[in-house]
């Protein structure tokens, strides 16, 4: 697997890039939301720590192996910053799986800005990356991600009661998953998705 994004992914209304020293501030600002990190498996961050990630496991700009992954920030074009993150994971090689993950700034919800970046990010895992299977676990209570899986096509496979003790609590996680197959399948009979999502769009000044 060597696979090199060519940055930035554009769709309509975004961008999709490596987070930067300059996107420190955008990117606290709702990492940094307790309610925003309920139901993901980190804690609010501060600006330290947002440093400290991107000089470590937010630095990778490639997948090259089983294990690495790729966040991506997600820009607003209309006002040049970052709204949210996604991240995929190459989970494995042999079974040439991965997972996919997000976080988005509350003030941006009901736009429909998360849906267009997921399905950017699924058109890189399955056109690009040529995974055969694309996951998301997601905590049954974490209801706007439970409907941005359903939005994007992805069938609900498992319903895991209590499997994890979670920040305090027993916590049931729901699996969505989508194959290879399904999204070419999704594609030829129309999506109703966000597009086109790799239309020619500047970048906005900054």
């Amino acid at each position: 697997m060597d696979f090199h994004p060519a940055y930035p992914v554009l769709t309509r209304r975004l961008l999709l890039r490596p987070v930067t020293a300059a996107d420190v501030q955008a990117v606290v600002a709702y990492r940094s939301i307790p309610e925003v990190c309920r139901f993901v498996p980190f804690e609010p961050m501060d600006r330290e720590t947002v440093l400290a990630k991107l000089s470590g496991p937010w630095a990778t700009a490639a997948i090259t192996a089983e294990g690495d992954s790729l966040l991506f920030g997600v820009e607003l074009a209309e006002i040049g910053q970052v709204i949210g993150d996604i991240t995929l994971f190459f989970r494995s090689a042999e079974h040439r799986t991965g997972e996919i993950g997000w976080v988005f700034h509350p003030d941006r919800s009901g736009c429909g800005y998360a849906t267009e970046a997921a399905h950017a990010v699924l058109h890189l895992a399955f056109d690009e990356m040529q995974l055969h299977r694309v996951v998301a676990r997601v905590d049954s209570r974490n209801d706007p991600s439970l409907r941005l899986c359903r939005r994007l096509g992805m069938r609900e496979e498992a319903h895991l009661i209590e499997n994890e003790w979670f920040k305090g609590a027993w916590g049931d996680e729901i699996d969505f998953a989508m194959l290879e197959a399904e999204w070419a399948r999704q594609h030829a009979e129309g999506s109703g998705l966000p597009g086109p999502l790799f239309a020619a769009l500047p970048r906005p000044d900054r």
